[in-house]
């Protein structure tokens, strides 16, 4: 694979990540916590594999390969950056929507 291969594979995992974390967030707003949860597991995947690929370029680097910074390649770390965040706070957001659908049942 070449380099903006490899940039374009980084963006194109994260993009999955942050579709299926948003897919989970809107599983949660209908109760379905099961299934959001097997779409955060799924968008962890997506980011384990972007992560891996950007781990690569790294140990190329730190082992004597040099790569250009290119604005592409800043746009794939803006997107990484962005899908784990993305991952990370829906997470908080399921276990919200959890709580306050236990807590309407318990009251009713």
């Amino acid at each position: 694979m070449d380099y903006e291969q490899i940039i374009l594979s980084i963006i194109a995992h994260a993009g999955n990540a942050r579709s299926l974390s948003f897919e989970a967030l809107q599983l949660a707003k209908e109760g379905n916590f099961q299934e959001a949860r097997q779409k955060i597991s799924e968008a962890k995947e997506e980011l384990l594999n972007a992560h891996n690929v950007q781990s690569d370029i790294l140990h190329k680097e730190a082992a004597g390969d040099k790569y250009d910074i290119s604005l592409l390649l800043i746009h794939a770390q803006d997107h990484l950056m962005a899908a784990t965040l993305a991952k990370d706070l829906i997470e908080e957001f399921i276990e919200l929507y959890e709580n306050a659908f236990k807590n309407k049942k318990s009251t009713e």
